[in-house]
């Protein structure tokens, strides 16, 4: 098994490539040791000294640390993705929810008066901002819009990415405001 890394926007995450596919549906974020109790592989990265967070896209995983250098941390990490994909254990335990998707679902805001135009932005969103933050090893979703302000949550290499802010101050937040009339202000949650 050969697994490929590549490095993200923030210097603080690295992308990890298994070659195959890591979650088959909505990317996956743990974001403590506490939340990676429901992957075996979460807990095994969480075990490498200084990982604070990881999250699965599609074919890939990020994995962020606090301390240490990324040429220490990398053949424990390395060697902690090889090891469960050699096992064949599931990704997540049984009885996990298989994503996030379903509690994001949960926590949206918004009035039903702007159905319409949080459609249009969640549209915006999926087709034209996911897959090119998905490229940088993260992924963002919509959380509400409230008086013209749009609100969405950075997941994976995107959470507390130095450029993050710019990426939705100038890139997000323009895009929504050509398409998208209504909204004024783009913040993150």
């Amino acid at each position: 098994m050969f697994i490929q890394t590549e490095a993200t926007p923030n210097p603080a995450t690295l992308k990890f490539i298994p070659g195959r596919v890591v979650v088959d549906g909505s990317p996956v974020e743990f974001s403590s040791r506490e939340a990676a109790g429901r992957s075996p592989l979460a807990e095994k990265l969480f075990d490498v000294p200084g990982v604070t967070g990881v999250f699965y896209g599609s074919d890939f995983i990020t994995v962020t640390k606090a301390s240490g250098e990324w040429q220490q941390l990398k053949p424990a990490i390395l060697g902690a993705i090889m090891e469960h994909y050699m096992s064949g254990a599931p990704l997540l335990a049984d009885g996990a929810a298989q994503s996030d998707a379903d509690l994001d679902d949960e926590d949206e805001f918004f009035d039903e008066a702007d159905a319409e135009t949080v459609d249009m932005i969640k549209d915006l969103i999926e087709t034209r901002v996911r897959p090119a933050v998905a490229n940088d090893g993260g992924d963002i979703t919509f959380r509400g819009f409230k008086d013209g302000i749009v609100y969405l949550n950075m997941k994976g290499s995107c959470s507390g990415c130095p450029s993050s802010t710019a990426t939705l101050q100038h890139g997000i937040q323009n895009l929504l405001k050509h398409f998208v009339p209504d909204v004024v202000e783009v913040r993150p949650m």
